[in-house]
C-alpha cells in the first residue's frame, strides 16, 4: 500500500500533522532524519513524500539533518517519486540569501540586505547603513538567530568584538535595513498546495522590538511549542484578506516546486510592502485557528491525501 512519508527531524513539530492524518485515516509513515544513511543503489518506496525539514535544526542538536534531507530528497527526486515540498523548497529554507534573491526576481520587494563571511566584512558592511539603524541576522536562522538591532556601525564593532557575537552555522551573516511598522503587527500568509489559506496577523508590540527581525522572534509563536507561551489575542486571522502581492508569492511558490509554505511581510510608514521570510516548514497557531475555525494542519493533511489518491487512481491509456 502506498503512504504518506512524512520526512522532518522534531516529532514535536510533526505531531499536530500526524493527528490530521490519522483523523482523516491516510497511511502514513514518519522519516526522522536527525541521523541515517542513503543507499543510492536502492529504489525509495512509492509514494507521496513531505519534506518538513527546518532551518533551525540545528539548534535542536540536528547539525546535519538538512544536509541528511538534502541527499534524501535528490534520491527520491532521482527515482522521480512525488516530493512535496523538494529540493528547491531546502535550499530556500536553509538561505535567505537565496529567498531574497528569488522573491525579487518576481517583484516582491526586500528589505536592502548585505551577506557578508567574517568579521571585518561584517564590519565594512555595515558603513552601507550609514546614519541608519539596521538589524543582523544569520542567513541560515529560523527562531530569531542572530537577530540584533544596531543604532550605528560602532555599535555593531562592540557587539562583533564581544562574547555575545553568534557565529552562524554557515558562516554568513546578514546585515538588513531596519523596516519599523507604525501599527507594531507583520501578516504571514499562508498556502497549501499552492493556493492561499489565510493571512494571520501577528501583534508585535510586547517583546518584538525588532523589524522586520521582530518576526523571526515570531517564528517560536508559530511553533507547536510555543502556542501555550504565546497569548493569543497575538495572533488574528483576517477575514478575506485579499491583496495583488497574493499573485506574485503563488509565482515563486510555483517557479521553485513549493506547494507548503508560510511568507511574512511587513509595511513601513508609507504602505510600503517588504517581504522578509519565507517558511517552507510552516507551522500555525492554534489558539487563532480555533477561534476563526481555519485549520491549516488539516488542510495539508486533506492535500497530502488529494495527492495520495491521484498516485494510485489508474492511468488512462
Amino acid at each position: 500500500m502506498q503512504k504518506i512519508y512524512v520526512l522532518h527531524e522534531n516529532h514535536e513539530w510533526t505531531d499536530h500533522l500526524i493527528k490530521r492524518l490519522e483523523e482523516l485515516n491516510l497511511p502514513y509513515e514518519n522519516w526522522l532524519l536527525t541521523n541515517g544513511t542513503v543507499d543510492l543503489y536502492s529504489k525509495p518506496p512509492e509514494g507521496i513524500f513531505y519534506n518538513r525539514m527546518s532551518a533551525s535544526s540545528h539548534t535542536r542538536g540536528n547539525r546535519f539533518s538538512a544536509e541528511l534531507t538534502n541527499a534524501v530528497l535528490a534520491w527520491l527526486e532521482h527515482h522521480g517519486r512525488k516530493v512535496i515540498n523538494g529540493s528547491h523548497a531546502l535550499q530556500l529554507e536553509v538561505s535567505k540569501v537565496l529567498q531574497y534573491l528569488e522573491l525579487e526576481k518576481y517583484g516582491i520587494q526586500t528589505p536592502k540586505t548585505i551577506a557578508a563571511v567574517g568579521k571585518n566584512e561584517l564590519l565594512e558592511a555595515a558603513k552601507a547603513f550609514e546614519g541608519k539603524q539596521f538589524i543582523t541576522k544569520h542567513n541560515r536562522a529560523g527562531k530569531g538567530l542572530g537577530v540584533q538591532l544596531f543604532q550605528s556601525a560602532d555599535a555593531l564593532k562592540d557587539y562583533v568584538e564581544s562574547e555575545r557575537f553568534e557565529e552562524p552555522v554557515d558562516g554568513v551573516t546578514l546585515i538588513q535595513e531596519y523596516i519599523q511598522s507604525p501599527q507594531s503587527f507583520i501578516t504571514r500568509c499562508e498556502f497549501v498546495g499552492g493556493k492561499f489559506v489565510y493571512a494571520v496577523r501577528v501583534d508585535t508590540s510586547e517583546g518584538f522590538e525588532l523589524c522586520p527581525a521582530d518576526a523571526c522572534t515570531i517564528d517560536d509563536l508559530f511553533c507547536p511549542a510555543g502556542e501555550e507561551a504565546s497569548s493569543d489575542s497575538k495572533f488574528q486571522i483576517i477575514d478575506g484578506f485579499d491583496h495583488p502581492i497574493l499573485q506574485k508569492y503563488k509565482r515563486v511558490l510555483a517557479a521553485n516546486d513549493i506547494q507548503i509554505a508560510g511568507i511574512e511581510f511587513i509595511e513601513d510608514k508609507d504602505g510600503n510592502m517588504y517581504t522578509y521570510d519565507m517558511n517552507t516548514n510552516t507551522n500555525y497557531n492554534s489558539d487563532a485557528e480555533a477561534k476563526h475555525g481555519k485549520y491549516g494542519m488539516l488542510e495539508v493533511a486533506k492535500f497530502l491525501g488529494s495527492e495520495l489518491k491521484k498516485l494510485e487512481e489508474p492511468v488512462k491509456v
